[in-house]
């Protein structure tokens, strides 16, 4: 007898068992997506994730091409092509540095301030969501588990000095 393949999972039946990792990772790439598609309908078009590790790198202030690309870990073409798809969607701006010239500072735009505003606000709102559905005690359960999982890899620090790279 032919294998057959099994049939599609349904939205009512549980994922697939999957390690704390992925569980974590996966869970955070919808929570993510969620939260990308509500700014998208509040107006800030054409985010990707991947332009969230520029932007928290300009939350506090601007910063040159250079440091930009020093903290990701990436070349300075890569954060020049993201700096320039992020300035022809309205989210940041590039100046000269008035010490060098050489040099081209990026800051976040008042229309960037308010993606970042709007993106805590709906990721608090997906936050709020799980607690009522899933109910507060898991939620903060889970957030505690996370948080520790974090401290014991040594990436506490990281998230909380925004110095988190992109994933390899």
């Amino acid at each position: 007898m032919p294998d057959t393949p099994p049939p599609p999972a349904s939205a009512s039946e549980p994922a697939p068992d999957l390690d704390l990792g992925l569980a974590a990772l996966f869970a955070g790439q919808a929570i993510a997506e969620t939260v990308r598609a509500r700014i998208a309908a509040r107006g800030f078009t054409g985010l990707r994730f991947s332009h969230g590790f520029l932007v928290q790198r300009l939350v506090d202030g601007e910063e040159s091409i250079a440091a930009l690309a020093a903290a990701l870990e990436v070349t300075q073409q890569a954060v020049s092509k993201t700096v320039v798809e992020l300035e022809r969607l309205g989210y940041v701006r590039r100046r000269p540095d008035p010490r060098d010239a050489r040099v081209r500072l990026v800051a976040l735009t008042d229309h960037g301030r308010a993606a970042v505003a709007a993106a805590r606000e709906e990721r608090a709102a997906a936050e709020a969501e799980l607690r009522e559905n899933l109910g507060p005690r898991r939620v903060a359960a889970a957030t505690r588990v996370l948080r520790e999982a974090l401290d014991l890899h040594g990436a506490s620090a990281a998230v909380r000095t925004r110095r988190v790279r992109p994933p390899a």
